[in-house]
This record gives C-alpha cells, sequence and structure tokens, in this order.
C-alpha cells in the first residue's frame, strides 16, 4: 500500500505542488483577497527566519499586521526582522528566541508573552527533517519534538489568549507528503522498526492534519486550518532532501508561493468564511486521503494521539 500511496502521490504533486501547478491554481484567485490593512491585529510566526516562515511575515508586515517572530537562533532572526522591517517600513516586527524542540521553554515562552501581549492569529510554521534518530535534552526524538508536540503545546497554551481576539485563527503549516502516510498512533517517536527521516516527517503533518480536526471541533470560537505550500525552494528542502532539492529545483515554487495561502488563511476575510478544521491547498480546501489510500485512522487511533501529546505536554510543564 505505502508503494501506492507514493506512487499517486508523486504524480498529483508533478502537477499540482510544483511552480507550474500554482500558477494554474492562481488564476482563479481573487486578488481582492489580500487587499487588507491588518494593522490592530497580532500575528505569531514561528519558524519566520527563512523560507516560508519569512516568506509569511513579510507579507503580514506589508499589510500593517504586528509580527511575532518565534525564532531559534538570535542571529538569523535579527537580519531577518530588519530586512522585513526595511522592506515593509513596518516597526511592529518583534523577535522572540524560542527553541520549538524545547517543551518546557515553549511553555515559559507562552506564560511570559500571554501576560502582556494579544494575539489575533498563530502560525505554525517551524519544522524539520532530521534522517537520523536522535532526541532532544528532554528524551523525545527531535523530529516529534519540533513538528508535533511544540506545536501541540504552543497551539493548546496560546488558546486562552487567542479566545480574547477578534477573528482568532490558527494556521498550522502541514505537507502534502503527509498523503502517504496512516496515523501510527503505537510507533510517534519511531522507537519500534528502521528509522526513516521522510516517513517521520510525514508522520508529524499527518498527526499535524488530525489535531487540527480536533481543536476545530473543541474551540468553536477560533478557525483553525492545515495547509500544504507545494513543494518550495526553501533552505529546509535544501538541507533536508538534497537529492530531491537538486532534481526538482527548476520546478519547484518560490518561497511566496508557498506562503500564498498560509497568509490567505491567516489574513483574508475570505477564509474566515471557510469551516474550520479543513485542509487547504491553493487557497481550495482539499482532501485529506488520496482515492483507496487505505490512510485513514479511526476516531479511537485519533484520540489515542491527543491523550498521549496531552500526557507528554504535562511532563514538561513548569
Amino acid at each position: 500500500m505505502s508503494i501506492y500511496r507514493n506512487t499517486i502521490w508523486f504524480f498529483k504533486g508533478m502537477q499540482e505542488y510544483t511552480r507550474s501547478g500554482y500558477e494554474a491554481a492562481a488564476k482563479r484567485f481573487n486578488p481582492a483577497d489580500l487587499e487588507v490593512n491588518l494593522s490592530g491585529r497580532s500575528f505569531m510566526v514561528t519558524g519566520a527566519n527563512s523560507g516560508i516562515g519569512k516568506a509569511t511575515a513579510q507579507e503580514i508586515a506589508n499589510r500593517g499586521g504586528t509580527v511575532h517572530m518565534l525564532c531559534r537562533n538570535k542571529g538569523r532572526a535579527d537580519a531577518a526582522k530588519e530586512e522585513i522591517v526595511e522592506k515593509s517600513k513596518n516597526q511592529e516586527v518583534h523577535v522572540h528566541i524560542v527553541d520549538m524542540s524545547n517543551m518546557r521553554q515553549v511553555w515559559e515562552f507562552v506564560e511570559t508573552f500571554s501576560q502582556n501581549n494579544t494575539l489575533h492569529v498563530l502560525i505554525n510554521n517551524a519544522g524539520c527533517m532530521i534522517n537520523q534518530r536522535e532526541l532532544t535534552d528532554e528524551g523525545i526524538e527531535k523530529n516529534f519534538a519540533t513538528n508535533t508536540l511544540g506545536t501541540f503545546i504552543l497551539t493548546k497554551a496560546l488558546i486562552p489568549l487567542l479566545k480574547k481576539a477578534t477573528d482568532p485563527r490558527v494556521v498550522t503549516v502541514s505537507s502534502g507528503g503527509m498523503l502517504t502516510q496512516k496515523l501510527d498512533v503505537d510507533n510517534l517517536q519511531f522507537e519500534k522498526g528502521t528509522f526513516d527521516g521522510t516517513m517521520a516527517y510525514a508522520q508529524n503533518k499527518r498527526q499535524q492534519v488530525i489535531l487540527t480536526e480536533a481543536w476545530a471541533a473543541q474551540h468553536k470560537e477560533i478557525h483553525f486550518f492545515s495547509m500544504h505550500p507545494g513543494w518550495a525552494d526553501t533552505p529546509a528542502v535544501q538541507t533536508s532532501m538534497p537529492s530531491f532539492h537538486a532534481k526538482m529545483q527548476s520546478r519547484l515554487r518560490t518561497e511566496a508561493m508557498g506562503a500564498d495561502t498560509v497568509v490567505w488563511l491567516a489574513a483574508s476575510p475570505s477564509a474566515s468564511k471557510q469551516k474550520s478544521g479543513l485542509f487547504f491547498q491553493d487557497r481550495t480546501a482539499v482532501a485529506t486521503h488520496l482515492p483507496l489510500a487505505a490512510s485513514k485512522s479511526s476516531p479511537q487511533e485519533e484520540e489515542k494521539l491527543v491523550i498521549v501529546l496531552e500526557e507528554l505536554a504535562q511532563k514538561f510543564k513548569p
């Protein structure tokens, strides 16, 4: 079944996830959707110093929004902020140094941030694909820590603050790669079997989609969205998937193309009319499973995922 899923997914990707796929989809976009003034609205973007996160932060700053950049590396974050401010002429761009793979640090950041700030939109963009199984200092597999558990804690901890805002939203940057995976709730940190970084990443991205659906059902006051940015030419792709990048470079989307639907979901009035919990690609809600792929999990498996994450999250709460 995995061979079937991977084959169907790759052909789908060649048609839809590439630069030409974006250009075809963009013909039906309504330019007025992003002709918005975001002054007075506050946006948090994780992994905002490069790639899709930086492109997203730039577009929000261009439209007058307050941007909170969550980054791990202060030097790169400050350089990105300087560039974003220079291009947008918007001084309301703020850097916060947070390692999304450090659970205690994520909890502590939210506790401090929530005391003095408002937040309208959270954009969960930070991610990693590490090709060897490595553990964080807290004993969590690194891909799972950054992509899933860190995202879970940040979102869960910010929900009370988001509920105080007008038109609150959470946008999680997932990946079409999750279409190749069925949730394996009994092996979340790849403790069993041979480790495969690409598969671990795709599992994490499937987990993010399931969490988005669960949050949407639980918190009706907030719009939750997950999305696929397409295959974009980002530093992360160059580093984590060098052979894919080398073969596909001429067909990859730009960072701005990858960020387009993130910005649309985060900022457009049209997006707020969409049903919460859906998965988007090029400003359109799309299926979360390939045809005949047998990738759907049971409600019990999805409930178990949330329970396991809750237990792990509480373990690291200060």
